[in-house]
């Protein structure tokens, strides 16, 4: 059974559509992320799926149960942050636990002590929120939406107002709550390079529908590769594999040529250039980033 199945998930507010029958599925343990401009409907799709917007048509299923018919057993399922955690900067970080603890039935002293240990806080656990970085306030929002051992767990826009440092940190756990704790993350961003480094897969949403869902492996994988040789004599290069590969995109610069091909084909056209007396210096092979791809998928619309 899916961690999570939403069914043509709809939002519209007066003649706008915001999310557009949206349909999808997840596992527990993988790390899926909603990925689009500004605009596209990612914090709605998020906001539906928790209930804190009504949807206008569709089904949300958490691990079996519908919300729409027993919302309060499938919530027990999920933590969540909506952009950045609410917190009480007045309390140190252990009050702030014990605060939210009293929210979820069940949850322990011991059960407290090992979600610090799982976000990182123990040193900094005592003192006030209010001295806390960003990326300490995300953890510890981590640790109030992991209290009662959710099984999905819903995150839109985590790495907005992020430092480097701050974003590397909150990948880091986010990758280690979904190996160790098999949770279910599902991630909204706006972000293609964060994307790339943390989720299994991608689902692209464009003006509020879903154009495709991918697995990140295949998706920036490819056989060919856009090959740049570093040259002595450019315009004598383009000549001579214009004339021995018919067709292939070449373009030339300052003693470089790029060409897409065959990754196979590497030896054979640095060989041909040789023996063409044109000296090679470098190749290299320029890879496509999933930002390249979600321009092709959405033929850079909405970018």
């Amino acid at each position: 059974m899916p961690l999570l199945q939403i069914r043509d998930l709809t939002k519209i507010i007066g003649r706008k559509t915001l999310v557009d029958h949206v349909s999808l599925e997840m596992e527990k343990g993988e790390i899926l992320g909603l990925l689009g401009p500004n605009g596209a409907g990612k914090t709605t799709t998020i906001r539906m799926i928790v209930g804190l917007v009504s949807k206008s048509e569709g089904q949300v299923i958490i691990e079996g149960i519908d919300t729409g018919q027993q919302f309060s057993a499938a919530m027990g399922k999920v933590g969540v942050i909506v952009e950045q955690p609410d917190l009480y900067k007045y309390l140190s970080g252990y009050d702030n636990l014990i605060l939210f603890s009293r929210m979820s039935p069940g949850v322990t002293a011991d059960r407290l002590k090992e979600i610090i240990a799982l976000v990182g806080l123990e040193q900094s656990i005592s003192a006030k929120v209010s001295t806390y970085s960003l990326g300490m306030r995300q953890r510890l929002g981590l640790a109030v939406a992991l209290m009662h051992k959710p099984s999905l767990l819903l995150l839109d826009e985590p790495t907005n107002g992020l430092d480097p440092a701050g974003i590397h940190e909150l990948r880091e756990h986010l990758k280690n709550l979904a190996r160790k704790e098999n949770v279910g993350i599902l991630i909204s961003s706006h972000l293609m390079s964060e994307m790339e480094m943390m989720c299994d897969r991608v689902a692209v949403l464009q003006q509020g529908k879903l154009i495709g869902v991918h697995r990140l492996s295949e998706l920036v994988q490819e056989n060919d590769a856009l090959v740049q040789f570093e040259v002595d004599r450019p315009e004598l290069a383009v000549q001579v594999l214009q004339a021995f590969m018919s067709g292939a995109e070449i373009t030339a610069g300052h003693n470089q040529l790029r060409v897409r091909l065959l990754r196979n084909r590497i030896p054979e056209i640095s060989q041909k250039l040789l023996d063409s007396g044109i000296s090679v210096y470098g190749v290299n092979t320029v890879k496509r980033t999933l930002e390249d791809k979600y321009l092709e998928i959405t033929g850079g619309q909405g970018h």
